[in-house]
């Protein structure tokens, strides 16, 4: 059975399986050495250097934005052509997002280097911070082009149906970050320079193994000289898809840039390496569920495009079950081992072992819903439906969570930041239901009445593309 068959005709269960735990277990890999990352650097280096990181980690947040608008919207588009048997179609998807995946992240190292100690000092470098941010965070700039292609160009590899060679890509860059930097902070001594080299080295090779996939024959999504030629519609269908996740890493950026300033006005330098540690093991929380999304994605999206709904709400069901089972184990984890959890980033410093073992239990106090959120998004990009994505992804962290982290202060001080997420996630998980609800109640229906008119008056891609976003 080829790829494609496997799509329309195998069972969900099984198929989710085979697509979820590769994407699963190399986002497990990926955030364990993050975390294994920041772990060698608070012990290695010191408190310091985590605040370094915290400040330098909106900007890495942009950069892996630019990735993901690209990724995310090309990989949507190429599973819906080749659900609906368009394989050029995808090749021309695939080609237009690799030329941008390279050009953006390009212009963007360009302005950071320009305005490195302004742009760092607005994301709340202390003058303490400030030099260690700066060396990170210079270096990361200077590979973000490889890492825009590693990131970028795995999501076709899943949406063509080759979840493993994708996950093969991640725990390839995992491996070589850990071992990198373990050699260059402890025995080179290169402190978070080191660090920072050790990881845009790791993605240099992962983008070598990802571009050496695609041009040796081995795949079956083609990289055509003749489809790097930006073409404006295919873009616009790329963006108006990819803006979803693409507006929640941004979201997520403005939100660590005023969480950063808020801490360092009611905590200091504590305060931010405590949110540096907590980031470092929300990695390991919600890098499961986005692997079960990315799984699930090619899944609904080839579906979608096949018109086959009742396959397209059972695969949902069944990743909101799943990603619901894995966001509750996490939150037994995190309740019952905090201060040990803490304790590994942290070089016998009492103070801030305290601080953040608190924030950490407070912060994840309702992470069960999470699941359930990042599902349902991801449902809506998967789909096409770019709107509705863009609302329920900005809706924990830009429309709630950032009003909340300017009033809730004023009233509890560092308190208040704490208890922001969780309120922020009640709220959202309200606003999700109801879309979901209204969107499973209508699926297929709107969709046949667009697929009349598309048949009646011949649309072209790109208005296809329009009709198939009213159609919600």
């Amino acid at each position: 059975m080829d790829r494609s068959e496997e799509l329309r005709n195998k069972s969900i269960g099984r198929l989710l399986w085979s697509f979820s735990l590769p994407a699963i277990v190399g986002m497990l890999v990926n955030s364990l050495y993050n975390v294994i990352d920041r772990i060698f650097v608070g012990r290695g280096i010191g408190s310091i250097a985590i605040a370094a990181t915290t400040v330098a980690f909106p900007i890495m947040i942009v950069l892996m934005a630019v990735s993901i608008l690209i990724g995310v919207g090309a990989t949507a588009l190429i599973s819906i052509r080749l659900g609906e048997q368009r394989p050029e179609e995808a090749e021309k998807v695939a080609g237009n997002a690799m030329t941008m995946l390279i050009l953006l992240p390009a212009f963007f190292t360009v302005i950071f280097l320009l305005f490195t100690e302004p742009i760092l000092s607005a994301f709340g470098a202390s003058r303490e911070v400030l030099p260690y941010a700066r060396d990170f965070v210079q270096i990361i700039m200077l590979g973000s082009v490889f890492g825009s292609i590693s990131m970028g160009m795995n999501n076709f590899i899943r949406a063509e149906g080759n979840p493993k060679m994708a996950m093969y890509t991640q725990i390839l860059g995992a491996v070589v970050n850990v071992v990198l930097n373990y050699t260059f902070i402890f025995i080179f001594h290169w402190g978070i320079k080191g660090s920072a080299l050790a990881t845009i080295t790791a993605q240099l090779i992962s983008a070598i193994w990802v571009l050496s996939y695609f041009f040796t024959g081995r795949s079956l999504v083609k990289i055509r000289v003749r489809n790097l030629k930006p073409q404006m519609p295919i873009l616009a269908s790329i963006t108006a898809i990819g803006f979803a996740p693409f507006a929640i890493q941004i979201a997520s950026s403005i939100q660590q840039l005023i969480l950063n300033k808020t801490l360092m006005f009611y905590g200091g330098d504590m305060a931010l390496s405590a949110v540096g540690i907590i980031m470092s093991i929300a990695t390991l929380l919600f890098m499961p569920l986005f692997g079960l999304s990315q799984g699930a994605q090619p899944i609904i999206g080839f579906n979608y495009g096949a018109r086959q709904y009742e396959r397209v709400k059972k695969t949902l069901k069944i990743a909101v079950i799943v990603g619901t089972g894995i966001a509750l184990a996490g939150y037994l984890v995190i309740n019952t081992w905090p201060t040990q959890l803490i304790g590994l980033f942290s070089n016998g410093e009492t103070e801030l072992t305290t601080m953040a073992s608190h924030a950490m239990l407070t912060f994840f106090a309702v992470i069960p819903v999470a699941g359930f959120q990042i599902i349902c998004s991801t449902y809506f990009q998967a789909v096409g439906k770019a709107l509705k994505s863009a609302i329920l992804s900005l809706s924990r962290q830009f429309l709630l969570f950032i009003p909340l982290l300017l009033i809730l202060p004023r009233f509890w001080g560092i308190e208040g930041v704490w208890r922001t997420a969780p309120i922020a996630d009640i709220l959202s998980l309200f606003l999700t239901a109801g879309f979901i609800y209204y969107e499973m109640k209508h699926l297929g229906r709107r969709e046949t009445v667009c697929a009349a008119v598309d048949e009646e008056v011949n649309l072209a891609d790109f208005s296809r593309d329009l009709c198939s976003a009213e159609c919600k």
